[in-house]
């Protein structure tokens, strides 16, 4: 807990890694046969624990104490909110990836800009500070890199990305696009249904009351209420995930959704799904993040907050060795109610 306030505003770290493609051993498990203890410990170097799992045939999705971990056999996203020192656990994921045959060859790292930045510890003190751990605990083969602050009209939503690669990025599956929003100044009649007032089911009729269950009918959602409130939620729908974290606190209440899709599904899809996720919490301000090798994507999502009543105040867009392109858009409320 920050002095002043719950940091909400998540920081997000994804590494890749290749094997044997002889190995079935690496290509149907891999990362996913790292014991839970492994993932405990590495979780207790980060200042987090697992409160809730599950899993299918193409990954685990884990609920944390500070938002969610998802791990694919070549593949690991770990977001973390509040004062966590996510970074840490870069290079023991490194070390236990070795240890099943895997080799890492991409790092990426993405946060917004934080509300109470004075309040995070080292290593996440500032970008600068970050970007340089990050390079001293990668190895050298990760040889294409490049860090970046996308600006935005106001500064207190700009976005940070690095990224690294050691090849030509074809772990980064060129169809394959990643959705990151974050929002802030939730309506506060919203905000309300997300503290606890029930019991052993408090997440699943929460997940009902809020509409977050309708978002993707399809997903399966493993879902976590937090104590007197505060809401996490992964959603599982075959090799995708979509995930929610909610701090509903006034004053600093903040939200985010973060989903992966293709460029190859309905595009009226990424439309409806945004706009889903965003009604319910009918936000002030909404950034959005998407990584992408096709354009598609970013220009479908002006079209999703337009309908809300949300105006886009600031359009940016940077490319990244290997990973794509990433666009940094935010969108503050035409007339708030």
């Amino acid at each position: 807990m920050a002095a002043s306030g719950f940091e909400g505003f998540e920081k997000r770290l994804e590494l890749h890694f290749f094997g044997d493609d002889n190995d079935p051993a690496v290509t149907t498990m891999g990362l996913r046969l790292l014991d839970f203890e492994s993932l405990e410990n590495v979780l207790r170097v980060v200042q987090c624990t697992v409160v809730s799992a599950v899993g299918n045939h193409f990954f685990d999705a884990y609920v944390l104490s500070e938002s969610s971990l998802f791990v694919y056999p070549t593949k690991i996203i770990i977001k973390t909110c509040g004062t966590t020192q996510l970074l840490k656990s870069i290079r023991p994921l490194i070390h236990l990836a070795k240890n099943l045959g895997l080799t890492i060859c991409g790092c990426r790292y993405t946060r917004g800009t934080f509300i109470f930045p004075k309040s995070q510890p080292f290593p996440h003190i500032n970008f600068k500070q970050e970007v340089i751990y990050i390079e001293e605990n990668l190895p050298s083969n990760l040889c294409f890199r490049k860090a970046s602050v996308m600006p935005s009209k106001n500064p207190s939503y700009s976005w940070h990305v690095f990224s690294s690669s050691s090849d030509n990025g074809a772990h980064f599956s060129d169809g394959e696009f990643t959705v990151e929003v974050c929002m802030t100044e939730l309506d506060r009649v919203l905000a309300r249904k997300f503290f606890k007032t029930g019991g052993d089911s408090a997440a699943k009729e929460m997940t009902e009351l809020t509409g977050i269950g309708n978002i993707n009918p399809r997903a399966l959602i493993c879902d976590f209420v937090f104590d007197p409130c505060g809401y996490s939620m992964n959603g599982v729908d075959g090799d995708r995930y979509s995930t929610i974290h909610v701090t509903p606190e006034d004053g600093f209440s903040y939200a985010s959704f973060e989903y992966v899709g293709s460029v190859y599904d309905d595009q009226d899809d990424i439309v409806e799904t945004l706009k889903k996720a965003v009604q319910v919490f009918k936000p002030a301000t909404v950034s959005v993040s998407t990584t992408s090798h096709r354009r598609e994507v970013w220009t479908r999502v002006a079209h999703a907050m337009e309908p809300l009543g949300l105006k886009c105040r600031s359009f940016a867009m940077d490319e990244f060795p290997t990973a794509g392109t990433v666009v940094f858009q935010t969108f503050t409320a035409a007339r708030r109610k």
